[in-house]
């Protein structure tokens, strides 16, 4: 039986997919962007924040309330390339959101085609 120190170890030696995803509501087409460390599992938190009420974004909260959480697709735009000669410690948050950046920049996921405010400059 491994000691709890390897089981941290094995843990922290995982590779998870790092990347950007969407969550569509597909009765109005808006789209909502985000990014994960780990956008296997972005996915249950995302679902845990809107069925508790307590998500950022408020008119994404709104529509998944009153839709009770119907018709509302995730999937994974973009997952981020790591090279396999990279060191394990390597903080790739940096390029997580430039990534998330460029998705925003084509799918502009603002009005009436998102859930998103674009940022004054």
């Amino acid at each position: 039986m491994s000691s709890r120190k390897e089981l941290k170890e094995a843990y922290r030696a995982m590779q998870f997919r790092k990347g950007v995803y969407q969550l569509r509501n597909q009765r109005n087409n808006k789209l909502f962007i985000g990014s994960s460390m780990d956008v296997d599992r972005a996915w249950n938190s995302l679902r845990i924040q809107l069925m508790s009420g307590s998500f950022a974004n408020e008119a994404l909260q709104r529509d998944w309330n009153e839709q009770q959480g119907q018709d509302f697709h995730y999937e994974i735009v973009e997952v981020l390339q790591e090279k396999e000669t990279d060191d394990p410690g390597t903080d790739y948050k940096e390029g997580i959101k430039t990534l998330e950046k460029l998705v925003m920049m084509e799918l502009e996921p603002y009005g009436e085609k998102g859930y998103h405010q674009r940022k004054e400059k």
